[in-house]
């Protein structure tokens, strides 16, 4: 004979349970990405001098505030960030891609893979006019990303397009 007061409470835990992993499934295969783009009128090469001269971020870049380490394909880098209205951050990402005058990516992880992993991406496009278009985007994936998603949509796009705006002042120099 069914006990029905044990039955219901189980089928909740299982339907919830299931509602919970699905989720979580959908939000690690679902990328968020935050996007931005400036024109600028200067050079490629220009731009990315100002872009791949660590040493001076902390003089100029109000959002990177430094990278660190042998910033090569392959190799891991330290990255100091200080977001709009949060705290800094450092994590330690590893570098994807490093394509002179054209692109520089990495990706971090928190804690470990799947938590909550960004892949950073940095390009510069010769538009052919004496102006570049610098896009500075990054892709989000984890189960913890719907946690983050109002800061990342506010502070962290935010820290994108000041950083973006400083590039742009310094390269039309």
């Amino acid at each position: 004979m069914l006990n029905k007061s044990k039955l219901i409470p189980k089928t909740v835990f299982v339907f919830t349970a299931l509602f919970i992993n699905h989720s979580l499934l959908v939000a690690m295969k679902k990328p968020k990405e935050i996007r931005t783009e400036i024109t600028i009128t200067t050079t490629p090469g220009k731009a990315w001098a100002i872009l791949t001269n660590f040493n001076d971020y902390p003089n100029w870049n109000p959002f990177i505030k430094s990278i660190k380490g042998t910033v090569e394909k392959g190799k891991k880098i330290t990255v100091y960030i200080e977001q709009p209205g949060s705290k800094g951050m450092t994590f330690k990402p590893k570098v994807l891609a490093l394509e002179v005058n054209k692109e520089f990516r990495w990706q971090g992880h928190l804690l470990f893979p799947g938590l909550f992993d960004g892949e950073h991406i940095f390009e510069i496009s010769d538009n052919g006019n004496g102006s570049i278009t610098f896009t500075q985007r990054e892709q989000f994936k984890g189960i913890l990303v719907p946690l983050f998603k109002k800061m990342l949509d506010n502070n962290t796009k935010k820290g994108f397009q000041l950083m973006n705006e400083k590039l742009k002042e310094l390269a039309e120099k």
